[in-house]
């Protein structure tokens, strides 16, 4: 019987950028993901390009600069297609006007997202890219989502562990929908099993197990303001549901406060 295919192999990524720092952080950022591995890093765009032709079989995604030395972003994108290799692109730069945009477009990349960047967002539309087939998208880190990823840290949650994604993910969508905790077993598991390749009951004891973590390593005066004063920190837990629609509400609440 034929089952859902799992993402059993880390995605491989190459970034290409001019400033070192950045690159340094994004190996930083996926050094302990199950899920991703940044396997090279350039900052000359000919070194990049040579590796890139010469290695296509070592990489899934290329995660991108425009602004490079010796060849520029678009020239690799450019050679990338003469020699049909067919790479997932993700454009990161601080160019927005809508020439650059429309050529990179028409040269076959996925994303292009606009400097300053969330590694949250960034990883998350990785995802995307590797999982479907995305048309290429102009993207923002969005308030909400830089918020959600700032509390997960304060709780302790740490960004490699599988749950954190899961719950990141669970968050941002009952955050969209009516935020029930009821949607939880019935949609959100499905939806987030669907963008990561996996199973729901998968997705259900990976949240479980990250939320193990928070309490253990987060901020206890946080969690007391979140879950109520009368939690007993050594036997009592809020169920998955309760965890996603708890942070849900508060991002829906403080999204109501601003308007009000």
């Amino acid at each position: 019987m034929k089952g859902k295919k799992h993402m059993e192999k880390q995605v491989k990524v190459v970034v290409v950028d001019d400033n070192e720092a950045v690159i340094r952080s994004v190996k930083e950022y996926f050094r302990n993901s199950e899920i991703v591995s940044v396997i090279g890093g350039f900052t000359n765009g000919k070194d990049a390009l040579n590796y890139l032709l010469q290695n296509p079989d070592q990489y899934d995604l290329l995660m991108l600069d425009l602004i490079l030395t010796q060849f520029d972003g678009i020239r690799i994108i450019e050679e990338l297609k003469n020699h049909n290799i067919n790479k997932k692109i993700m454009v990161l730069s601080s160019f927005k006007d809508d020439f650059t945009i429309r050529r990179v477009q028409a040269l076959g990349a996925s994303y292009f997202m606009l400097k300053p960047v969330d590694m949250d967002v960034v990883n998350s539309r990785l995802i995307d890219l590797v999982m479907h087939k995305e048309e290429i998208k102009v993207v923002k880190s969005s308030k909400i989502e830089s918020e959600v990823s700032v509390l997960l840290h304060d709780l302790g949650i740490p960004t490699h562990v599988r749950g954190y994604q899961y719950i990141r993910e669970g968050v941002m969508l009952l955050y969209a929908s009516d935020g029930v905790s009821s949607l939880v077993t019935k949609e959100i598991y499905p939806k987030i099993a669907n963008k990561y390749q996996t199973t729901s009951s998968r997705v259900e004891r990976a949240i479980r197990h990250a939320i193990e973590i928070s309490w253990s390593r987060g901020d206890i005066k946080l969690m007391e303001n979140l879950f109520g004063n009368s939690i007993d920190f050594d036997r009592s837990r809020p169920t998955n549901s309760e965890f996603l629609s708890t942070l849900a509400d508060k991002f829906k609440l403080n999204t109501k406060e601003l308007i009000a």
